[in-house]
């Protein structure tokens, strides 16, 4: 059976269309690495940057832990709320005690939010086409 180098938490994120697998290495320097890249060159906004790193200070582990996360889908919003959603799945794994911590901050329940889809006779979901009056 397969043996990581070092032991880690995994957490599955997901936010709009947006699917994040996120491991959490307990006794890190604080490093975060989205799809290979830091996060400061992933994301541009540091209100994302801030969304990432919201469970871990909520909890009061804000660079004790490092994090590696692959994300998949959607645009770079949805991503940010996909890593927060799969990094507060993994916490709970290190200590359940987190639990209240974590909910009362809104962070553990899955957003349901979605586009909503494009109606026929209609140019969008709800965007109806021009009338002209003749």
């Amino acid at each position: 059976m397969y043996q990581p180098k070092k032991p880690y938490l995994y957490g599955t994120g997901r936010r709009k269309s947006s699917v994040a697998r996120v491991r959490v290495f307990l006794n890190g320097t604080g490093a975060i690495t989205v799809n290979g890249r830091d996060i400061d060159e992933y994301f541009g906004l540091e209100t994302l940057k801030l969304l990432v790193r919201q469970p871990f200070e909520t909890v009061g582990l804000a660079g004790a832990c490092d994090i590696e996360a692959t994300v998949k889908g959607g645009g770079v919003t949805g991503q940010a709320g996909a890593i927060r959603h799969g990094a507060a799945r993994a916490l709970l794994l290190a200590n359940e005690e987190y639990r209240p911590l974590l909910k009362q901050a809104g962070l553990l329940t899955r957003d349901p939010r979605m586009k909503e889809r494009k109606k026929y006779g209609l140019k969008a979901a709800r965007r109806a086409p021009q009338f002209s009056k003749r």
